[in-house]
């Protein structure tokens, strides 16, 4: 009787890439078009550069904005910290997961060392999300999710998946490749009470470790064949419960990683929809309002409990504000925009008295819809006794003109506006390249690409798509 890592193995290996539609490859293309542009924005950041002074200098793996060359394993440690430093990475919420910032890293390290075309590599995304959306979906719940963060949990799994795929392996391979990923699964979630820098780090350790997890497969390596459901595997471990059945891949013809969204703020998950209205609440404001002198936030109770989301201060780092939903709130309706610049400003002394009048509730309304949507409703309480409340029922999510914008105006501060231009034509046709590989190498600094400013461009309008042959349409991004 096979088990469940085989036969999830054996369903991968009989997947038809010419099935899986233009949807995906798609919603791929600008997964890892936002990848790129969280990394570059990142780039200069405490953990990016600390992310590169672990390293040695190498060869055979380049990262993004670097001077010089480490190992494929090293590039993929780097970028993913580095993807992970806004805290703006995609976002697939049934399984609480930052896939790309693991999925990208690894499969653009893997194509630097073997020889991978650039539709083999879209495709190995999709099965990537797949698998680890998928199993987090089973695996993640609150409690769970309360101690472990599911992004170091989950993602080194789904990405060695795909990863091995992408490079040919035989279901036996791939077995042994989930099961060591598996192994690896790490990532605790102390740090949220003091924003401490481990989470960064978390996406780093897993693309890594998923790295590892796949050379070791294509070299023989055998692992646990139940490593999943087994007495001691990854839900008995983790979950505290019996794995609930097999994996079943793209159920209904759907694909996960249609349902993966671009976040428009640079914060937690859990804090978009709360933020975006309370920007809707400004405006009811108005100039002359009183003060306010309470919020009530109702809350799906994932969101609710998730740790660091109840933070109401002291903020002495901008982790901690950007896990904070009161924070986030509360810095939204004083200086009444929602941006990065909002989570500079922790002394912020309206912000703070706000974020400590600030209670959450958890609505059951809304927990019955959650994953499906990530609703958030708040009410104001004033000095004058008036209340004003709002409502959303889901999270708006950055369109794509909005992710190629922000691409363009990161990648050019680092790159230069043509190099800039250059990775993202590369992204847009990269199922015509002979060499996936090459895209890393464009991302990398030269000695002629030292960054400046001068050559940063004007971006385009913010949340305008631009026409291209192979954009992404409206009703396929709102997936």
């Amino acid at each position: 009787m096979s088990t469940r890592s085989q036969q999830l193995a054996e369903a991968v290996v009989g997947l038809d890439p010419r099935d899986f539609g233009e949807a995906p490859v798609l919603k791929a293309k600008l997964c890892l078009l936002d990848f790129l542009g969280c990394a570059f924005e990142a780039s200069d950041l405490p953990a990016s550069r600390q992310a590169v002074a672990a390293t040695v200098p190498a060869q055979g793996g380049h990262f993004i904005g670097g001077r010089h060359q480490v190992t494929p394993a090293d590039a993929a440690f780097v970028n993913a910290v580095m993807g992970h430093g806004l805290v703006r990475e995609d976002m697939h919420a049934p399984s609480v997961c930052h896939h790309g910032v693991v999925v990208w890293p690894l499969l653009l390290a893997l194509a630097e060392s073997a020889p991978v075309n650039g539709l083999r590599l879209l495709q190995g995304a999709i099965v990537a999300y797949e698998v680890g959306g998928r199993l987090g979906r089973m695996a993640i719940d609150p409690a769970m999710s309360a101690l472990y963060r599911p992004t170091g949990l989950i993602a080194p799994i789904g990405a060695a998946t795909g990863g091995s795929w992408m490079l040919g392996f035989d279901a036996d391979q791939i077995a042994s490749g989930i099961a060591i990923a598996a192994n690896t699964s790490s990532g605790l979630n102390q740090w949220p009470g003091t924003g401490a820098s481990d989470m960064y780090f978390h996406p780093g350790f897993a693309a890594r470790n998923a790295w590892s997890a796949v050379r070791l497969a294509g070299a023989g390596a055998f692992a646990s064949p139940d490593i999943l459901e087994g007495p001691a595997g990854f839900f008995a471990a983790f979950a505290r419960r019996p794995m609930p059945g097999p994996i079943r891949l793209f159920p209904g013809g759907e694909a996960d990683i249609l349902t993966v969204y671009h976040k428009a703020a640079p914060a937690c998950n859990f804090a978009q929809t709360a933020c975006q209205t309370a920007l809707k609440l400004t405006e009811m404001l108005g100039p002359d309002a009183a003060p306010v002198r309470s919020i009530r936030i109702d809350l799906p109770e994932a969101a609710a409990r998730y740790p660091g989301c109840d933070g109401r201060g002291p903020f002495e780092r901008s982790l901690q504000a950007k896990m904070s939903i009161p924070f986030g709130v509360a810095a939204v309706l004083v200086h009444r925009r929602l941006a990065e610049a909002n989570y500079r400003d922790l002394d912020n002394a309206e912000v703070n008295r706000l974020a400590a009048a600030t209670e959450l509730s958890v609505n059951p309304e809304l927990t019955a819809a959650f994953p499906g949507q990530q609703g958030a409703m708040i009410e104001l309480t004033l000095e004058d006794e008036r209340r004003l409340s709002i409502g959303q029922t889901n999270v708006t999510p950055a369109t794509e003109g909005e992710v190629r914008q922000r691409f363009r105006e990161a990648a050019s501060v680092v790159v230069g506006a043509a190099a800039a231009d250059a990775i993202e034509g590369f992204v847009d046709t990269i199922e015509t390249s002979a060499d996936a590989g090459q895209l890393a190498r464009l991302c990398a600094l030269t000695a002629a690409g030292d960054r400046t400013q001068s050559s940063r461009r004007k971006p385009a309008a913010s949340g305008v798509a631009l026409h291209r042959s192979n954009a992404i349409h409206p009703k396929q991004e709102q997936n």
